[in-house]
């Protein structure tokens, strides 16, 4: 009983913390526009490529939180991870960009356990009886 109640809730509420991280950064986008594209062009990077971002944010958290082609949400979000660690966090002079790296890499795990197991009894990926 305990572990089919783990195997249920478990699986809900990572994807609950996994999806936070990417639901926040895309309204944090979205309430800093000027902000977000000076940071971009920092690391030239066009600003036409935020509202992209916004809505890969978005769209794959939403996926992920919902369980709703979960899957296709948490590649999404790798996909848009792996150019984004590499832009924007690899200068590991600075402690704060190791942090970010790691932070990244430890996202991008969780979000391939979603890719290869699913989202869960509790999603709406899961066929109700």
């Amino acid at each position: 009983m305990a572990t089919s109640v783990l195997q249920s809730w478990v699986p809900l509420v990572a994807r609950v913390f996994l999806s936070a991280v990417f639901i926040r950064a895309g309204i944090t986008k979205i309430l800093n526009p000027e902000g977000t594209q000076a940071y971009m062009a920092k690391f030239g990077v066009p600003g036409w490529l935020l509202i992209p971002t916004i809505m890969v944010l978005l769209v794959g958290g939403l996926s992920v939180l919902l369980g709703y082609k979960a899957r296709w949400g948490a590649a999404l979000l790798i996909g848009f991870l792996i150019p984004a660690t590499l832009i924007f966090h690899t200068d590991f002079s600075q402690n704060l960009e190791v942090i970010q790296f790691f932070k990244n890499l430890a996202l991008m795990g969780g979000l391939l356990l979603v890719v290869a197991y699913g989202a869960g009894s509790l999603s709406l990926d899961q066929p109700r009886a």
